[in-house]
């Protein structure tokens, strides 16, 4: 069995919280504890599944020190770094770069604190003086001195950027701070640096919501950068002198496509999978980490954030091209083709037209036409008898047609040949389009065949 922190540490959880089968509403079933805010709050998706839920399933599953969990959806890493935190060896897949750095930074922890500190202080320095030297401070004064240029990034880069994400001082001030982590650049402490960064751009320096979609809110004309940086990084240092001793448990997270596994994972290996993939509606995550991602210099052009998209599962209609066929995977019979050929017989119903609305049906066809290939692929590393935990949503973003996705998962997966042991009521949530209460459910499935 795994070995839990004791009783007295940081890390313990409220008693009962996340207890699979136990539902819960909207609010503190979703919260990041304070007890797991170390690595876990780093930088982290909105509507992110918290880590108790991870540790639940993990115990559930009866994982160890000797066990290999995978997440293949690995997002900003909360599996792989709860599973770090508890002893178990893990693997995460993850598309989109942003996050993929997110989640590798998030389970390094082996920087020494105060030698990061130090760095991080040198790079200060460095930026604070480049500031300087055009006239700046590192206050939100709003000022612009006489003749000062201003940075931006190069002009395709700053197309990606959504429109007033981040006011031209704010922004000015991190290109500043780039060029400073660049020109004193050590691998031993760049990522935490950069994810550091990444963590207060979105919102405290620049001008994003969530809710949950990103969206522009109060455009505030300043905003200070190099210190709010410099107080995460001590944050992540403070943090890491707790995580030291846990940092020998073995976790990988590397670049992929969830719907073609392989590449670094041996046949047969894999005892569970505990993840959350994307759900089928709006949500286009190439657009929440849009900020961190342009500024960092991980997305400079449409060409890469195409070639982004191509490597995602397909969600939402901004990510959807001609040539995709995933839903080629789908049976002829799927209850998948009766919803998606409910939204478009609604869609013609209530005369809409937009190119966006005339493709949620086939984005609906995608999505799980994807997991059914997703599920294909995973199985070819599983071992016979491997457990299962799909944290998904309910949703009723197309035209209010309701599509219940754990119960249409749970066929797709069943189709490919998975047991389906169960579907638990983790919490409901208020969904924007419609007002109900929308079930979040934990799907629960076992491979019990032999690696194909």
């Amino acid at each position: 069995m795994m070995v839990p922190f004791p009783e007295s540490s940081q890390w313990c959880s409220l008693r009962g919280v996340g207890r699979p089968g136990s539902p819960r509403t909207n609010g503190a079933m979703n919260n990041l504890l304070p007890a797991d805010a170390p690595a876990h709050g780093w930088y982290r998706f909105v509507l992110s599944f918290p880590p108790h839920l991870v540790r639940s399933y993990a115990e559930r599953f009866g994982l160890d020190e000797s066990s290999i969990l995978l997440d293949p959806f690995c997002g900003t890493g909360t599996t792989v770094v709860e599973a770090k935190k508890l002893g178990i060896p893990s693997r995460g897949v993850e598309a989109l770069p942003m996050a993929r750095l997110a989640a590798a930074t998030k389970v390094d922890w082996s920087p020494d604190p105060d030698r990061l500190m130090a760095h991080a202080a040198l790079v200060a320095d460095k930026a604070l003086a480049l500031l300087e030297a055009d006239g700046f401070t590192d206050g939100a004064t709003g000022e612009i001195p006489d003749g000062a240029r201003l940075r931006t990034p190069g002009p395709e880069a700053f197309k990606l950027l959504l429109r007033n994400s981040i006011s031209p001082l704010p922004l000015h001030k991190s290109l500043v701070l780039v060029e400073a982590l660049d020109g004193e650049h050590d691998p031993a402490y760049s990522g935490h640096e950069r994810v550091a960064l990444a963590k207060i751009l979105p919102s405290q320096v620049g001008n994003l919501r969530f809710g949950p979609e990103v969206g522009v809110g109060a455009v505030k004309a300043d905003a200070p950068v190099v210190g709010p940086w410099l107080e995460q990084v001590r944050a992540m240092a403070d943090d890491l002198r707790l995580l030291a001793p846990r940092d020998s448990t073995p976790t990988v997270v590397s670049g992929g496509d969830a719907r073609v596994l392989g590449a670094g994972l041996e046949r047969a290996t894999v005892e569970a999978v505990i993840c959350s993939p994307p759900y089928p509606n709006e949500k286009d995550y190439t657009r929440t980490v849009r900020l961190e991602s342009v500024l960092l210099g991980m997305m400079n052009a449409r060409p890469e954030l195409r070639e982004t998209k191509r490597r995602l599962l397909r969600s939402n209609t901004r990510g959807v091209y001609k040539v995709d066929d995933d839903d080629a995977w789908l049976a002829a019979d799927s209850e998948v083709n009766e919803i998606a050929d409910a939204i478009e017989e609604r869609r013609i119903a209530l005369g809409k037209t937009s190119g966006f609305e005339r493709m949620y049906h086939r984005v609906t066809r995608l999505y799980f036409g994807g997991m059914a290939r997703h599920f294909g692929s995973l199985s070819r590393i599983l071992k016979p008898g491997a457990r299962l935990a799909y944290v998904v949503g309910d949703q009723a973003s197309y035209l209010r047609v309701m599509i219940r996705t754990g119960e249409l998962l749970a066929d797709v997966a069943r189709t490919a040949g998975y047991e389906v042991e169960g579907i638990d009521l983790f919490r409901t949530r208020l969904a924007t389009a419609t007002g109900e209460q929308l079930r979040e459910e934990v799907l629960l499935l076992r491979w019990p065949g032999r690696a194909t």
